[in-house]
């Protein structure tokens, strides 16, 4: 067998275990109890793609899609989004912590008063423990992760009272995301609804996600080209070389290198405070 064989036949069953799990969860759950995250990067939109196959495959309504705007989103990630939701005809939907953004006035850096803010994004601080009067809006910050991310998550998933929602994480991303399961049950509690989160590209690695993506055409945001290898905020998210990602030394060299370090160090508290 060529190395070419092996690579599409590794990427065969590498699909074909994601569409199990993904047909599992519609066998558990009705489309319209499902919803899917969607950032626009490579992992969560070969996850879209995939899931997409399956419901043309199986003749399914493919469940309503949100993407998070942090309030330093890529305008390249926003263009992408916005021109194949419609290609795909999705049910999809922004969303945004408004609240936050006012109070920072549209702006990165300036200062948000807590007393500014409704009485959810007030009640959300204390659960995480956040005593101050105010902070600095940095998206990628623990306070701003919470609130720009976590809490708006929980929102969608409140407003269309989803009982299970298909993520994007692998194994091989990040240490915090080594022990996740294909179908994991987050209890509800105040401020959290209960959930099941889907996980079908678990054993997905980087180079199968490229792999398969450009095996099977699937499409990607242009700053992959420019040497971005992970995608976060914008002013966050640095190249890590000015070759494609696919091109790069994916097995020897750290994905999330460029991104922030203060946020890579908080992940394991970020993701028991219910952040993806």
């Amino acid at each position: 067998m060529s190395e070419i064989e092996k690579i599409k036949k590794r990427c065969e069953e590498a699909i074909e275990k994601s569409k199990e799990i993904i047909r599992e969860a519609f066998n558990r759950f009705k489309p319209s109890e499902l919803g899917i995250t969607w950032t626009g990067g490579k992992d969560s939109t070969t996850n879209l793609w995939i899931i997409h196959q399956v419901c043309l495959e199986d003749n399914i309504k493919i469940p309503k899609v949100m993407t998070i705007d942090d309030g330093d989103t890529f305008e390249e990630i926003r263009d992408f989004i916005n021109k194949w939701k419609k290609k795909w005809n999705l049910d999809h939907e922004w969303w945004a912590n408004e609240d936050v953004l006012k109070a920072a006035n549209y702006k990165l850096g300036n200062i948000v008063r807590v007393k500014d803010l409704n009485e959810r994004n007030q009640a959300e601080l204390k659960r995480i423990g956040f005593e101050g009067s105010d902070f600095p809006f940095e998206p990628e910050s623990r306070v701003c992760t919470h609130l720009m991310k976590t809490v708006v998550f929980n929102q969608f998933i409140e407003k269309y009272n989803l009982k299970g929602i298909f993520m994007a994480l692998r194994w091989d991303e990040h240490p915090a995301r080594r022990n996740e399961q294909y179908f994991s049950k987050k209890e509800g509690g105040y401020l959290v609804p209960e959930h099941w989160r889907i996980h079908p590209i678990l054993h997905f690695t980087e180079r199968d996600i490229w792999n398969t993506i450009r095996l099977y055409n699937i499409p990607f945001c242009v700053l992959y080209e420019q040497g971005y290898r992970s995608l976060g905020s914008k002013t966050t998210s640095k190249k890590l070389a000015g070759i494609p990602a696919w091109e790069q030394d994916l097995e020897n060299t750290d994905e999330r290198g460029g991104r922030w370090k203060e946020k890579e160090k908080d992940m394991e508290i970020l993701r028991r405070l219910g952040y993806m």
